[in-house]
């Protein structure tokens, strides 16, 4: 996206949790594009038009899921009509799920963009559609003792869902060599924070470093070391628009020896120094 286009945060929730049925009305109050302080998924019952998600267009039609994390940028055109459920959730609030749905989370959310969209068959809608309604309902309720902790167990049982319907279609389209692929990406969406090198990915996988980067390049254009640095560079990007930690902490963070390491890196990736990046980001919203 231009820099020069002006960009909203999002709103704060209460909670950092938040869930609603659309009937065609707007997610926002203008088609200003809105980063994403949440992570967010829209169950679209009937919908046409066109969504941007990162300056990507995805069009919208019956029956689909959209996946979105924290510090991505959505807005949709004009005359976009959307009708279903908005679920909105923090990363504090997904704590409170079981550390069992972990994975799940992590390999739908960290690599949102392999997952942004999932069309959905009509069985798989259904289910979903009952989940989503039925956390609503509990959602709508008057508060209660651990009210929190029961919206908390919905939002797992329909991760491990999604991440079911993320896994069906990954099996029924993909060759093996994409899917090792995706099991890769899943392995960085883990174990980015502690391992920056090829050769630790590979080991995990069974194959040759090289097998690795070659299959990488045939399966996204990107070599392996380029999509581990893209996970990091993407994690910077959100810790430094969405905290005030210093960039030291979130050096050590990210696994750099120093955070003159960690500088080096981003500026080569980014074109300007981490400090720079939050400034350009503060002033621009």
């Amino acid at each position: 996206m231009d820099s020069s286009t002006p960009v909203r945060l999002e709103k704060e929730v209460s909670d950092s949790f938040f869930i609603t049925v659309k009937d065609g009305d707007q997610l926002f109050e203008s088609n200003t594009p809105n980063r994403l302080m949440y992570n967010r998924m829209l169950l679209v019952n009937k919908g046409e038009g066109v969504i941007y998600i990162d300056d990507i267009a995805y069009g919208v039609a019956d029956h689909q899921l959209f996946l979105l994390s924290k510090g991505q940028i959505l807005s949709f055109a004009d005359g976009t009509v959307f009708k279903g459920f908005n679920l909105v959730f923090g990363d504090c609030f997904w704590q409170r799920t079981p550390s069992s749905a972990n994975n799940c989370k992590a390999v739908l959310f960290n690599n949102a963009a392999d997952n942004q969209l999932l069309p959905l068959g009509a069985d798989d809608y259904r289910e979903l559609q009952y989940f989503f309604d039925s956390l609503h309902r509990e959602f709508e309720k008057a508060g209660y003792i651990n009210k929190l902790d029961a919206l908390a167990a919905y939002l797992k049982i329909i991760m491990i869902k999604v991440a079911n319907v993320n896994a069906s279609l990954t099996k029924g389209f993909d060759s093996f060599e994409k899917q090792l692929y995706r099991q890769f990406l899943g392995l960085i969406s883990v174990n980015y924070h502690q391992s920056h090198e090829v050769s630790d990915y590979a080991r995990q996988m069974g194959i040759p470093a090289r097998k690795l980067t070659a299959l990488s390049k045939r399966c996204s254009g990107k070599g392996a070391k380029d999509l581990i640095n893209g996970q990091l560079i993407a994690e910077a990007k959100r810790s430094l628009q969405f905290s005030s930690r210093p960039v030291k902490e979130i050096a050590y963070e990210l696994n750099f020896s120093t955070p003159d390491q960690f500088s080096h890196f981003f500026k080569k990736n980014v074109l300007v120094s981490p400090q720079d990046y939050r400034m350009r980001f503060v002033t621009s919203v």
